[in-house]
């Protein structure tokens, strides 16, 4: 895809609409520098420098979307808690709104906290529990959504295998968006065996695909046109969910994109350097969103996908890519 393709894409972006249904979480980043090992363990011993605080899982699908489109939505659980009040001013400062806000007292809003010295994670922490929404609190969210649909231009489902979405909740959205002839992507989790009939696009990673498609895991080939396997994995899962896109990303190997009546087609990953992964599987899932509803082509709007997600796994913390970014990697290929 040339640059000139890519401005046409993107100069529709700011009039598109975009509902992102899925895990919210909250995405601590404590930052650090390692100077000695623990006399009590041996651990590295971290002299904290620093801390921030991003909207994470779902949020984080959100925020990609809003350094593009003009308007950006959530839906999802969040807890009355110290945690969810900071990231509903982390999503109200960046200008996503929160539709249908489900809040639970005896819920606890996700925070995942990574310390990071010298670029390096050193360990994560989860503070989580895996409760999905009550039968009340689902058809709030379907009501909500339903009644939001005119709102909208697409619809993303974006899994984390932490309880909020489930097959009651994802299955009458499905079939009202796509009555109403939305767009509708999904990242889905393999913990959470959710089947994605009727979307427009799934986008697993290597490792899902295998497990959905029932194909025992192996190294990935050389070539990953040529992988055996993974193609049939990527043909099944075609099949399974009815969809007419699966998307699967091979990390450092790029993307394999399935498309319904035509070859899989691979994109190199055009990721110069690698410093954090984070959130790079959100970027890509958000971008290919993107290009889709805004007219590109799967292959052109897997290329966007491509291109964003090389762009964040070279900064730390839980990143998003921008308009100039995207461009500028683009314009990188033609130098």
């Amino acid at each position: 895809m040339d640059l000139k393709r890519l401005g046409e894409i993107l100069e529709v972006a700011p009039a598109k609409r975009l509902l992102v249904i899925g895990d919210l979480m909250l995405d601590e980043f404590v930052w650090g520098k390692v100077g000695r090992i623990s006399p009590e363990a041996p651990v590295p011993v971290v002299q904290v420098t620093g801390e921030s605080f991003y909207p994470g899982g779902a949020a984080n699908v959100a925020r990609n979307l809003r350094e593009f489109v003009g308007r950006i939505a959530v839906v999802g659980m969040i807890g009355r808690d110290r945690s969810g009040e900071q990231l509903r001013e982390l999503l109200a400062a960046e200008k996503i709104n929160v539709v249908a806000p489900l809040e639970d007292e005896h819920f606890r809003t996700i925070v995942k906290t990574r310390i990071i010295a010298r670029h390096q994670q050193i360990v994560r922490v989860d503070r989580e529990q895996i409760v999905g929404p009550s039968p009340e609190q689902i058809a709030a969210a379907v009501a909500a959504v339903e009644n939001a649909l005119p709102d909208f231009d697409a619809i993303v489902f974006e899994d984390y295998g932490k309880g909020f979405l489930a097959a009651n909740l994802v299955a009458p959205i499905i079939a009202s968006a796509r009555e109403s002839n939305k767009i509708v992507t999904a990242d889905p989790n393999p913990r959470n065996l959710i089947e994605w009939t009727g979307v427009t696009a799934v986008k697993p990673n290597r490792a899902e695909a295998f497990l959905v498609a029932g194909i025992p895991w192996r190294d990935l080939d050389e070539s990953p046109q040529e992988d055996v396997d993974l193609v049939r994995a990527g043909d099944l899962l075609l099949k399974k969910w009815a969809t007419e896109n699966v998307l699967i990303t091979l990390g450092e190997h790029g993307m394999l994109l399935f498309e319904k009546g035509a070859p899989p087609h691979h994109i190199p990953t055009k990721a110069r350097q690698v410093f954090d992964v984070s959130g790079a599987g959100d970027t890509a899932i958000a971008l290919f969103t993107l290009g889709l509803v805004c007219g590109a082509t799967p292959v052109e709007a897997a290329e966007i996908a491509n291109h964003g997600s090389a762009v964040v796994v070279g900064k730390l913390g839980t990143a998003t890519v921008t308009r100039d970014e995207l461009i500028a990697s683009f314009e990188h290929d033609f130098r």
